[in-house]
């Protein structure tokens, strides 16, 4: 009979989240189990629970005694977070302190955390390695390492300091639904971090075991399929994965792409820009960053801006489809809640131009927002605030936004990790209503080639640089069978 764990929390959860907290106990020796691990790595899907089983696995260590001091590394963007989620649900007392300002504010601050209760210190990673010395002598029971594929880069100076104050700490969880976000080697770094016996410490010796490098110059490493066995026990002994579809009766999802035109003097000068992109690739080394570099002017136009050509500050397909009656009619009408999401500066700036015309209550997420807690909590429970405007990149991480059921992509930007956390934002728990997410592509443009690179998991990149090789222009639209929707 399985012994039943006091979870000391204001909410009741899931079972897979009870289930995620029973392996983690198992896996710290406060449970019976025939494998013990000080790291354990909850491979959770956006959207299916990972802050509020941490807390629930932070309370159950407490209440056993194991841990005084605990410290948590996140994203900046999402730091806030965890401060309002324990202050939601932790049944326990604690003191919790987001380490901000100044380099010397932070250790101040740092050195501030002591007392009887819980000691939380909560800092993004960028800070983290500047503050090691600091972190290492605040000595964590406890490190969380938040959307940890941050730390996936083996050679770079946050993730050695995560390694070091790894190896002082007793216990370890690693956060992520994305622990592959490019290939095998990204789970190298996290590993050390998590549990050193798993993989090793030593990258070299990691890769020799599992790829062969190929390519010109054997620089390109490939991982080895007949390891993928060993590869995926090793991964999975100290990890907890779930889905949303495995785990959560969410409700379900229906993808449109509203395939709309460019004017006719957008579409000529499009054309031209397309035209100029592929023939400086000739004079130019073929390599992702340069492909992509020239993708990127070709994205601006189809939003409607693009500063090299001040002609193009004229309505996009885009723009032109959002000021149909039919788009507004529902939010005007029924209250319904809305998220749009863009890329660029301008293309926010231009949606909440609009909406303000409209006078249409808006929150707004975007980089330089300092208010994003009080910007989500006005979206989710003022009923005069009928749509989110968010910058995908600054609008994807650690937020829910599910009073909206549905999502409107403006334009995308080339990121399959920023591509899944955004539409994670809506489909997670406490969404009641079935899920809708609309992209906005302009005909026989780079915008379809994005969209059908991340529908389909792909390497963008990858693809753009295969294409030329093979005497075709990267940037034209090529053959995809889609369900579009003609505007």
């Amino acid at each position: 009979m399985k012994e039943v764990l006091k979870i000391p929390l204001k909410a009741t959860l899931y079972r897979h989240q009870q289930s995620a907290c029973r392996f983690a106990c198992e896996r710290f020796g406060i449970l019976p189990s025939e494998t013990h691990s000080n790291g354990v790595a909850l491979l959770m899907e956006m959207g299916c629970g990972k802050t509020i089983t941490s807390i629930a696995i932070v309370g159950i260590l407490y209440q056993y005694r194991h841990i005084r001091r605990i410290l948590i590394t996140a994203p900046l963007s999402i730091l806030s977070v965890w401060e309002q989620e324990f202050a939601r649900f932790a049944a326990f007392p604690y003191q919790l302190t987001v380490l901000k300002g100044s380099s010397t504010q932070k250790k101040e601050q740092l050195s501030k955390l002591h007392g009887n209760d819980l000691q939380i210190a909560v800092v993004n990673y960028e800070s983290a390695w500047r503050l090691e010395k600091e972190l290492l002598a605040f000595d964590a029971d406890l490190i969380i390492a938040d959307e940890a594929h941050k730390i996936k880069e083996n050679r770079t100076a946050q993730s050695k300091a995560m390694r070091h104050l790894g190896d002082k700490s007793r216990y370890k969880l690693l956060l992520t639904g994305t622990l592959i976000t490019n290939k095998e080697l990204d789970v190298f770094s996290q590993y050390r971090f998590l549990n050193k016996e798993i993989f090793g410490t030593s990258f070299y010796a990691f890769r020799s075991r599992y790829f062969d490098m190929c390519g010109y110059g054997n620089h390109i490493p490939v991982f080895r399929k007949q390891m993928m066995d060993e590869f995926l026990q090793k991964l999975h002994s100290v990890a907890y994965r779930v889905t949303k579809a495995e785990c959560l009766d969410l409700p379900q999802i229906t993808e449109e792409i509203r395939t709309v035109e460019l004017e006719p003097k957008a579409m000529k000068l499009y054309k031209q820009l397309e035209k100029e992109c592929f023939a400086e690739l000739a004079g130019s080394e073929i390599s992702a960053v340069n492909v992509l570099t020239k993708m990127l002017r070709l994205s601006q136009m189809t939003g409607g801006y693009l500063k090299t050509m001040p002609e193009v500050s004229l309505l996009s397909a885009q723009q032109n489809w959002m000021l149909c009656p039919i788009f507004w009619t529902p939010c005007l009408q029924k209250k319904k809640k809305l998220v749009i999401l863009a890329r660029f500066v301008p293309e926010l700036d231009g949606i909440q131009e609009l909406l303000k015309r409209k006078q249409i209550g808006y929150a707004s997420v975007r980089g330089g927002v300092s208010n994003r807690a009080e910007e989500i909590r006005r979206f989710q429970e003022d009923a005069d605030c009928c749509v989110f405007v968010g910058q995908i990149a600054a609008a994807g991480l650690g937020i829910t936004l599910t009073a909206a059921s549905t999502m409107v992509f403006y334009s995308l930007d080339y990121s399959m990790s920023n591509f899944e956390q955004a539409k994670a934002r809506i489909h997670r728990v406490s969404q009641t209503e079935n899920c809708l997410y609309i992209y906005l592509t302009a005909k026989h443009t780079v915008d379809t080639k994005i969209l059908r690179a991340l529908r389909d998991k792909a390497d963008l990149a990858k693809m753009l640089v295969d294409d030329y090789r093979n005497g075709s222009n990267p940037f034209q639209e090529g053959v995809w069978n889609a369900n579009t929707e003609h505007v």
